[in-house]
């Protein structure tokens, strides 16, 4: 792979477009971001025409793979008929219906673009049901890059006290932020205790930490956080927008049991379009109609619901999950013991069709990791392979065994000469 005309377009990019890429992170692919002129099922093709296996996945969204024929065709039948059209429209309570029908709390939902968007909707709403203002989010966790929800790691001194995570971020934005430490029962149960002396509205928590090493919970603590939560009127925000419709038809609901008041969704809602929605309890959502001020150009638009809704229905085959369960299982297997016996071992994290290269000193940050995976990147692109520069890995239905197989024997190859 000679990456040449990448290299080219990427020096061309940067005289236009702010660091070159259209979102920051992109610009840490190593030796330079990639630049694709084709995209199908598992594979992108770059502008040299050479393939590759794609585990960027769009960073997510794309669970049935790129181009998947039901959702192209839904988003061909509508886009030649309107596009935004800023009126009501079927798709608009069609799709809500789908996703309402997957989601085992939901009853309501509002529609948005993003998820960073969506979470700001979430959190507003929790703050005008409970009348107070402060939000408990969990340490090395990521919401979005708005300046009320990315914070960095905890203060030494209280670890409560969120610290800007970005040069330029208002350090007052953060005072609404209570962190705690993901997986501590003792801590959030302290926290709560004092929820309505401390004025805490929400507690809004990725449950896997998606973008932090992927880490699951442990038995207790999604259901402590429950029973504290109802017990002292906070509300529940589950940020499924990584997670959510990946790891489960019903997202993490489903998948361990426990039940948020709100839920947020985006990435692989739409397969591949953008769109997000904040799902959950009717009297929180139906606020918008009492005063809670929701809006948004692009809202539901029809293209996008289109996607949405043929997504929905496309996972509503248990078969798709059976797949992705399947693939995942055996990406971690061939892949992790080729990591553990590399020169510095590492391994891999896994819950369901969404992994992470961890290193053997866990060093997982809010967007990325060490060890090896910087030198592993660059290497696996050379070799026709796609990895994220956080070292997450997200595989799709798209994905067979000959992909995974083709990956271990480049992997193999580059770990040799390391």
């Amino acid at each position: 792979m000679s990456l040449e005309s990448s290299r080219i377009a990427f020096e061309r990019a940067r005289r236009s477009v702010g660091a070159g890429v259209g979102s920051g992170l992109r610009a840490a692919m190593q030796p330079h971001p990639l630049f694709v002129s084709e995209a199908r099922g598992a594979h992108v093709w770059d502008l040299d025409g050479d393939r590759y296996i794609d585990y960027v996945m769009a960073w997510g969204p794309l669970v049935l793979g790129h181009g998947d024929p039901r959702i192209v065709d839904a988003v061909r039948d509508v886009v030649t008929r309107m596009q935004v059209v800023g009126t009501g429209h079927v798709l608009e309570y069609a799709a809500a219906e789908a996703v309402l029908g997957s989601v085992p709390h939901g009853e309501r939902l509002l529609w948005s673009n993003t998820g960073t968007e969506a979470v700001q909707v979430a959190l507003r709403l929790a703050r005008a049901a409970t009348g107070r203002r402060r939000v408990v989010k969990f340490a090395k966790s990521y919401h979005g890059w708005h300046d009320t929800v990315y914070a960095g790691l905890t203060d030494a001194d209280t670890g409560e006290a969120a610290v800007p995570a970005s040069r330029g971020q208002s350090p007052s934005a953060l005072d609404d932020l209570v962190v705690a430490r993901f997986n501590d029962v003792e801590m959030i149960e302290r926290i709560l205790a004092d929820a309505v002396e401390r004025d805490i509205a929400a507690v809004l928590i990725d449950p896997i930490m998606s973008n932090a090493g992927v880490e699951s919970p442990e038995p207790d603590f999604l259901r402590t956080l429950r029973s504290r939560c109802d017990r002292h009127g906070v509300v529940l925000i589950y940020d499924e927008v990584i997670a959510g419709f990946r790891i489960a038809r019903g997202g993490a609901a489903e998948r361990f049991g426990v039940h948020p008041d709100l839920s947020v969704f985006g990435k692989a809602m739409a397969g591949g379009f953008t769109q997000s929605a904040v799902v959950g309890r009717a009297d929180l959502i139906d606020q918008v109609t009492d005063g809670v001020v929701h809006a948004g150009t692009f809202n539901g638009n029809p293209v996008a619901l289109a996607a949405v809704k043929a997504t929905m229905e496309a996972l509503e085959d248990p078969s798709v999950y059976e797949t992705l369960e399947g693939v995942s299982a055996r990406f971690e297997l061939v892949i992790g013991d080729l990591l553990a016996s590399a020169p510095q071992a590492a391994r891999l994290k896994r819950v369901g069709s969404l992994l992470q290269f961890v290193p053997d000193l866990d060093a997982t940050g809010l967007h990325g990791t060490g060890g090896l995976w910087p030198r592993i990147l660059g290497g696996m692109l050379a070799n026709g392979v796609a990895f994220m520069p956080s070292g997450k890995i997200f595989l799709s239905t798209a994905h067979h065994r000959a992909d995974v197989d083709a990956t271990a024997d480049a992997l193999e190859k580059v770990l040799r000469q390391l």
